[in-house]
């Protein structure tokens, strides 16, 4: 660990309740821009730690630290009040840039996230077996890498929209608040000709370019800032793995730009009560549900128009 006036990085650890754990690992990411870490879970809780590269130095470095903290605190209060709990406390250390390298590489080895579909870090070596693909993203470029319930859950789905004989064969896919941009990768490797990636937030816009274009698929994946309403066209599949309350706000627009007999992707749901309105809404709009697939405390679901 380096000293206060050599560190380079701010570590910020939040010991969070299970059934927020996604949320806080997306929130965390998308405020840091860089990784986040997760320990497992214990007793109903688990450690959150965000990474944020420190630029400043001398007089303004406190000036620096103050600024992130402010904004992570604003973040998790609002993040926190839709589970009518009180946001966790901060607890701060700093790392060397040596020390941050050495950690994401000792615990960041290459997993099949679903079966046939490999996330990778650029480190590390891998042969691709029999009907494997690779998505290359490393935790310093790119907050999230695909390891949490619903990302997983919402690859399954996607994936499972390309089988052999679709009913109704996927070419288009609108991936919303796309993060990483894991989903619209996910979903031109399994098949989709063209995909298009949204997110309000300027900076994961910004790590889901990065990411598509270090994986050679820019070609076929338009990543931007706009929001849903900005969105002409149609598509074939549509994928959002955000918190409930966005999802049930978005419904009518999601809806709008799929194309008859299309398909919607929905993740970031918690089991129960989030669960059954998700559906009465989309259901209410004419979908009906083909698949729910579950993991922890997560649920995915597959509707179809």
């Amino acid at each position: 660990m380096s000293k206060l006036g050599e560190a380079k990085w701010l570590k910020v650890g939040l010991n969070c309740p299970e059934n927020t754990l996604e949320a806080v690992v997306d929130l965390v990411g998308i405020v840091s821009g860089s990784g986040v870490e997760q320990s497992p879970v214990k007793n109903g809780q688990s450690t959150v730690n965000g990474f944020f590269r420190l630029e400043a130095e001398g007089e303004n470095a406190a000036t620096e630290q103050n600024a992130v903290l402010q904004r992570l605190e604003q973040e998790l209060s609002e993040l926190f009040a839709l589970y009518g709990l009180t946001p966790p406390q901060p607890q701060c250390s700093f790392m060397a840039d040596e020390d941050w390298a050495t950690s994401w590489q000792q615990f960041f080895t290459p997993f099949a996230i679903i079966p046939g579909l490999v996330i990778k870090p650029s480190w590390e070596a891998y042969t691709l077996g029999a009907d494997e693909q690779v998505i290359e993203m490393d935790p310093g470029m790119a907050f999230g890498t695909g390891q949490h319930a619903s990302t997983k859950l919402a690859l399954s789905q996607i994936c499972s929209c390309f089988d052999a004989h679709p009913v109704h064969p996927v070419q288009t896919v609108l991936d919303v608040g796309t993060g990483t941009g894991i989903l619209a990768m996910g979903a031109t490797l399994f098949g989709a000709e063209q995909a298009v990636a949204i997110d309000n937030d300027p900076e994961a816009v910004r790590v889901a370019q990065e990411n598509i274009a270090h994986n050679q698929l820019a070609e076929k994946i338009t990543v931007s800032g706009n929001d849903l309403v900005q969105i002409n066209g149609q598509f074939d599949l549509i994928c959002a793995n955000i918190i409930h309350d966005v999802l049930v706000e978005m419904a009518p627009d999601i809806v709008q730009l799929l194309t008859k007999n299309g398909a919607v992707v929905l993740a970031g749901i918690l089991q129960g009560e989030q669960e059954k309105n998700i559906i009465r809404i989309y259901e209410g709009l004419d979908l009906a549900l083909q698949k729910a697939l579950y993991e922890d405390e997560w649920v995915s679901l597959l509707l179809t128009a």
